[in-house]
Order: structure tokens, then C-alpha cells, then sequence
């Protein structure tokens, strides 16, 4: 039972932190920087995120560009938006689910109902890690096939630091959800553990009580009286 506590809480503690840096990662700026591969000069800094597009200029000053049309924007950022989004709702839901089916809460019925609701949370953070993890990657994707094409002769990026924070809380949200999905699958064999050997010392108690039954009731069965007059009449005839 300790054992199993302690593994939720670290499970939750592991799922919270991947939740909070994917969430970061949405407003951070650095999704994609210029490169400055074979250039001698560089008077400016190009890097922009999902929702905008940015420059910095030698002197640190910045003037950013929101993106002026949704539906103008290119496949793969509208496809980013939307995973990541919807990771931050489900890592949401998954922390609440988390806090009512952990053991150390006073919360959430019973323990096999516990142990499913946990179980829910533990889904929902493996989808949460799963959705940021393909955003960040489908990024990176578009931004090392421009990079690494000849025929590419526009402004190329690197990899900015909003896509490593993201990918470090994939890896922590994935392995918190696989910890939580672990601890159902224990509290449901040591439930089944405990019924099978209730069962056992319930057949065996019924077992000795139907044995015990005739022993008990043949000691309160009387024998028939026998005939003293006739065994007197025996002893008396028996020496004529």
C-alpha cells in the first residue's frame, strides 16, 4: 500500500511538471531563430512562435508581427496550434482526475474506483505528452527540411528553445501516465489476490462446519433403551 502511494505521488509530481513546460512552451517566443550559418555579418535576428513573427535588430530593439490570417497560415502551424492546445485541456483534466483517484486523497469513493479514475489520469497525460510531443516534432521537422535543402534560398532556422522545453515535457508526461496505468494494474491484482484468498478461508470455514455437523448431532442421539427383564430372564434360564 506504501509502496503504491509513493508511486502515485511521484507519478503526479512527474505528470504536473511535463503539464506546466508544455504549457509554457505555447506563449514562449523562441519556437524557431535565424540562422547565421555562413553568413559574416549578421545586423538582425529573425525568430518567431506559433502566434507571431519577430525580428531583433543590433541594437535589441524587437518589433513583432502577429500573424494577419488563421486561415492564410501554413498546414503545419494551424496542425501545431491545435495539438498543443488540445494537450494543454487534457494535461488539465488529468491533474484533476490525478488528485481524486490518488490514494493520499480523501476523495473519490472507493479503492477500486480510485484505482480507475487514476488509471483515466494516467490516459489522459500519455495523450497530453503524445499531442505535444507530435507538435514539437512536426516543427522541427519543417525547420531541419528547410535547413538542409539546397534549393531553399530564403531565410533559414534553427531550433528554438520553446521545442526542447516541449519535448522534455512530453517525455515527462508519458512517463508519469505509464507510472499512474502501472499502479492500477498492482491495486487490481492485489484486489483480486485478496478476494481469491477471502474465498478460500470462506470454502475451507463452510468445509470444517459441514464436518463438524454429524459429530455434533450424533452425540445427542440416544440409543434405545434395552430390556433388562429380558436379559435377566437370560441369566436366570441359562443354568436350568
Amino acid at each position: 500500500m506504501a509502496s503504491n502511494m509513493v508511486r502515485e505521488i511521484l507519478a503526479f509530481i512527474l505528470t504536473t511538471s511535463g503539464w506546466v513546460l508544455v504549457s509554457s512552451t505555447l506563449p514562449t517566443d523562441y519556437w524557431k531563430v535565424s540562422s547565421i550559418d555562413g553568413t559574416v555579418i549578421t545586423t538582425a535576428t529573425f525568430w518567431s512562435n506559433l502566434w507571431k513573427t519577430c525580428v531583433t535588430d543590433s541594437t535589441g530593439i524587437s518589433n513583432c508581427k502577429d500573424f494577419p490570417s488563421m486561415l492564410a497560415l501554413d498546414g503545419y502551424i494551424q496542425v501545431c496550434r491545435g495539438l498543443m492546445i488540445s494537450s494543454v485541456c487534457l494535461g488539465f483534466f488529468g491533474s484533476i482526475s490525478a488528485l481524486i483517484g490518488m490514494k493520499c486523497t480523501k476523495i473519490g469513493g472507493l479503492d477500486q474506483t480510485k484505482a480507475r479514475i487514476v488509471c483515466f489520469a494516467g490516459l489522459n497525460f500519455i495523450i497530453t505528452g503524445l499531442c505535444s510531443l507530435s507538435a514539437c516534432s512536426l516543427y522541427a521537422h519543417r525547420i531541419t527540411s528547410e535547413f538542409f535543402d539546397p534549393f531553399f534560398v530564403e531565410q533559414k532556422y534553427e531550433l528554438g528553445a520553446a521545442l526542447f522545453i516541449g519535448w522534455a515535457g512530453s517525455a515527462l508526461c508519458i512517463l508519469g501516465g505509464l507510472i499512474f496505468c502501472l499502479s492500477l494494474s498492482d491495486s487490481m491484482n492485489r484486489s483480486s489476490y485478496h478476494s481469491d484468498r477471502r474465498a478460500f478461508v470462506n470454502s475451507g470455514a463452510s468445509l470444517m462446519s459441514v464436518q463438524a455437523v454429524p459429530q455434533s448431532q450424533s452425540s445427542h442421539v440416544r440409543r434405545p433403551p434395552t430390556d433388562r427383564r429380558t436379559s435377566k430372564h437370560f441369566d436366570k434360564n441359562a443354568y436350568v
